[in-house]
């Protein structure tokens, strides 16, 4: 077993901006033994650690409560505190993936971008589902105040030049942030060969996994909320008059 594999807790963050093929990141990860891989689809599969990031955003990070038993993260919540991770986690090194920045800007406006202000079926149907949703509520809320908000990566405005502005300046934080030895600059289509070398593991045979994180995220969002009225509808059923 190499170094990276043998050792415990958190040995990869990654520190890549969501809509830069984290999904794929996170099943690649775990493929190559850096997992399980901690990324925003655990949130959305447990919206009770809504609140454990809400006190990470206060300053007090309950990283062992919230990262215990895995080995890596990638996307958000985790990639916001990457640089407390480096220091929680001293050992562990650092991957920054980057996208083409229209490319990114896109997906990153058709997901995250119209969740929170958009028009369309997936928004609507996500605040409806907060009106009988605590949980979802606070998780909205958390989006907000982690994407948008004071603290947000994307305080500046989420305006296309704006979002494109923002995301060239969080790649130049971290290039700044992390010494060199300890990063990864790195795009999906690179492929294994850099990855794996940079951890240390043999490459696999079979070809760098792909996964549409973008029909996933939709789909978890208006999958998760239609099920959510459907329980409020059996609940209240006089609520229809």
């Amino acid at each position: 077993m190499n170094e990276t594999t043998g050792s415990k807790g958190i040995v990869l963050i990654g520190a890549g901006l969501p809509r830069t093929g984290t999904l794929t990141q996170k099943v690649a990860f775990e493929q190559i033994g850096v997992g399980p891989c901690y990324h925003w689809v655990n949130v959305l599969a447990d919206l009770d650690t809504v609140e454990l990031w809400n006190r990470a955003l206060d300053g007090d990070g309950p990283w062992e409560e919230i990262f215990g038993g895995h080995r890596s993260s990638a996307d958000w919540p985790g990639g916001y505190f990457y640089r407390e991770l480096m220091d929680v986690y001293p050992d562990a090194k650092v991957l920054l993936s980057v996208r083409d920045p229209e490319s990114w800007e896109r997906s990153f406006r058709e997901t995250i971008v119209e969740m929170c202000y958009g028009e369309s079926v997936m928004p609507l149907v996500s605040r409806a589902r907060a009106q009988v949703d605590p949980r979802w509520k606070r998780y909205l809320a958390l989006v907000e105040r982690m994407f948008f908000g004071p603290q947000g990566t994307f305080k500046d405005g989420h305006e296309p030049a704006q979002l494109i502005e923002q995301m060239l300046a969080h790649h130049e934080q971290v290039k700044r942030t992390v010494p060199a030895e300890r990063l990864l600059v790195w795009e999906v289509t690179d492929g294994w060969e850099p990855l794996c070398a940079f951890l240390g593991v043999d490459v696999p045979d079979d070809p760098l996994p792909h996964v549409n994180d973008r029909g996933t995220f939709l789909g978890r969002v208006v999958d998760g909320a239609l099920g959510a009225l459907q329980d409020w509808r059996e609940r209240e059923p006089g609520a229809f008059g």
